[in-house]
């Protein structure tokens, strides 16, 4: 055991073999070489539009929107949108047929006076369609509240902004120059004071009117008598006119004078409609002097006399 144990340690060592890696002659004659890709930057350029045309068509919808002065385009489109917005507070002071008719209404507003005029008529119509509705089953009981629980139609839509649909009709075309834009502006104003102030003095009167006097006799009449005036209804009335006029004078289409001109005016107009309801309407020969028409020829009045108050004042 000894002896194979030195015999072993007496052989010289013995290389281990060495493996070599060798490729084949295909590999190195024709090497492979990989393609650089060229890495493209993460750009919103470089993403695809996941719906053409939809980012282009809102950014045209919020200019528009967005137009000053205002267009028939983007009149239509605000008002659209205003709408569908308040249609519960629409369906609940109109028809649908009247709401219709407003909605011609608001579109002409905001072409001819943009967002302030738009404003101006949708504070008359919120206090005017509240006011109708105060103590709505007293009235209905009585006999004297409006058709429909107050929900107006397109006739009396019409007749209510006749006046002001024509100024801003003048107002668009430019008749009479930039010299008399103001004053269509002013006479827009005053019409909604005039059958605002007529509209809250009416039915605040049905409501609180203790006593109801005819105002061309003095005589006690009941409560929703054509041409009847009440101190309560008055003075809710001469309220209201005021409230709108600052609302006008809020937002720039009036100055302070011409805000008390429009008030001045609603009382007059109003007190000349008592004088026709009293006198003439629903009297033989005059049926078609409906409420219509009164309202078309009170605010009318309304609107003139302030344009001819301002213009007195400012000289021919």
């Amino acid at each position: 055991m000894a002896f194979s144990t030195t015999l072993l340690r007496s052989l010289p060592p013995t290389p281990l073999p060495q493996f070599y890696y060798q490729p084949p002659l295909k590999r190195l004659l024709y090497p492979r070489v990989t393609p650089a890709i060229p890495k493209m930057p993460l750009t919103a350029r470089a993403l695809p539009d996941p719906v053409p045309g939809f980012q282009g068509a809102v950014s045209e919808a919020i200019a528009l929107i967005q137009s000053s002065p205002a267009t028939w385009k983007s009149a239509l489109l605000n008002n659209f949108l205003i709408f569908i917005a308040g249609s519960p507070i629409l369906a609940a002071g109109l028809s649908l047929s009247g709401v219709a008719a407003a909605f011609l209404l608001g579109t002409l507003t905001w072409r001819a006076f943009g967002p302030p005029g738009f404003l101006l008529v949708a504070t008359y119509f919120v206090i005017g369609t509240a006011a109708t509705k105060v103590k709505m089953a007293q009235k209905e009981a009585q006999g004297v509240a409006e058709k429909r629980k107050g929900r107006r139609g397109p006739g009396s839509v019409i007749g209510s902004s006749a006046a002001g649909c024509a100024c801003a009709f003048l107002s668009i075309y430019g008749v009479g120059g930039k010299a008399f834009l103001q004053l269509w502006q002013l006479g827009f104003v005053a019409s909604f004071c005039t059958k605002l102030s007529d509209t809250v003095s009416s039915e605040i009167g049905k409501a609180y009117g203790k006593t109801t006097y005819l105002v061309t006799s003095l005589k006690i009449v009941p409560r929703g008598t054509e041409g009847a005036v009440s101190v309560e209804g008055t003075f809710a009335g001469l309220l209201a006119s005021i409230l709108l006029a600052f609302v006008g004078c809020l937002m720039g289409q009036i100055d302070a004078v011409e805000a008390v001109i429009c008030v001045v005016a609603a009382q007059v107009a109003n007190l000349g409609e008592s004088f026709i309801g009293a006198a003439l309407q629903e009297k033989e020969g005059f049926r078609w002097l409906n409420n219509d028409v009164v309202n078309v020829i009170n605010i009318s009045m309304g609107t003139i006399l302030a344009i001819l108050i301002q213009k007195m004042l400012r000289g021919f």
